[in-house]
């Protein structure tokens, strides 16, 4: 092999392991970066009414997606003729459901918060079966069961019964999960041509300002008894929870397949449990960590649809 080939084989080399060692350290950050923002928004909501700190926290991310937009030349509107998307966008992924996971987030801990929205890729599942026509294999079927089956055994060890009050979180934070399983499913088949800027800057400035108005009026919340505690934990939602993991999250999505980063959805909530135990005193009982690997484990299988690689094996 010529001198020059080889220099130009290595700095190939060179640059491909530095690539993977971006896209792995990008990959930990959205780990991190969502694996916190569970334990956020229980720091945000000990003095700020739900309402009130959903609002806040897109208010104080819109004027950073706004500059974003701007630097970047993107338009902040979405397509003509797509209004009613715009609307579904606002509603069902950003104001009813962060409202959702905030006003759950007072009768939950942030672990087992976190545990519940993981559910969320299942969700997508089914809805893409149903509204796009995907085809789910036995095997995830047999996830699903098994993911399902050990939340119920988490709920049970946590002592949650229908006649609990904490169990109307649970339906809060299990119907916000549904509702952005439908919106990304919607996404797919009617918005995948719009940038992430602008399908992100007017919904979240929207939703902020709607949300907070609302909770103005309803919470009538006194800011004199919000704590810096709960001040620097929306700042921290709205800055690098609500901006930074989303902005990365996308751009991940051009490097790596959706599967592989689905598994974030897999990954951050043992590092919410982990953090969330920690903050809040609780310890992580046997029970509660075998059946919440037990329950990863099984969303993990759903991602895998086995019957479809070993028909692309009999094929080969």
């Amino acid at each position: 092999m010529p001198i020059t080939t080889l220099v130009e084989s290595n700095g190939s080399s060179r640059k491909q392991w530095f690539g993977a060692i971006i896209t792995s350290l990008l990959f930990l950050i959205v780990c991190i970066s969502w694996g916190t923002t569970w334990l956020g928004i229980k720091i945000a909501v000990e003095t700020v009414p739900p309402l009130t700190a959903s609002g806040l926290r897109f208010l104080i991310a819109f004027p950073l997606f706004l500059s974003f937009a701007l630097m970047r030349g993107d338009s902040i509107f979405f397509p003509r003729g797509r209004g009613g998307f715009f609307i579904f966008v606002t509603l069902s992924y950003f104001s009813v459901p962060y409202y959702l996971l905030n006003y759950g987030e007072t009768h939950v801990s942030s672990g087992l918060t976190a545990l519940l929205f993981s559910c969320m890729p299942v969700f997508i599942l089914i809805f893409s079966s149903i509204f796009l026509r995907e085809r789910i294999y036995l095997t995830q079927v047999m996830g699903i069961a098994i993911g399902f089956g050990s939340l119920f055994m988490i709920l049970r060890g946590q002592g949650l019964s229908l006649d609990n009050s904490e169990f109307l979180g649970v339906l809060a934070i299990l119907f916000a999960a549904v509702m952005h399983a439908l919106c990304y499913v919607v996404t797919k088949q009617k918005g995948a041509e719009i940038s992430v800027i602008t399908y992100n800057t007017i919904p979240i400035g929207l939703s902020g300002f709607m949300l907070f108005l609302v909770g103005l009026g309803v919470e009538q919340p006194d800011f004199a008894t919000f704590s810096s505690s709960s001040w620097w934990a929306l700042i921290y939602l709205g800055l690098f929870a609500s901006v930074g993991g989303f902005i990365v999250y996308f751009f991940l999505l051009k490097r790596l397949s959706p599967v592989i980063l689905s598994f974030v959805f897999i990954i951050f909530p043992v590092f919410a449990v982990i953090i969330g135990s920690w903050y809040e005193g609780q310890q992580i009982s046997g029970d509660l960590a075998f059946y919440s690997a037990l329950l990863l484990a099984g969303f993990a299988i759903t991602k895998v649809p086995m019957e479809k690689i070993l028909a692309k094996r009999e094929t080969r």
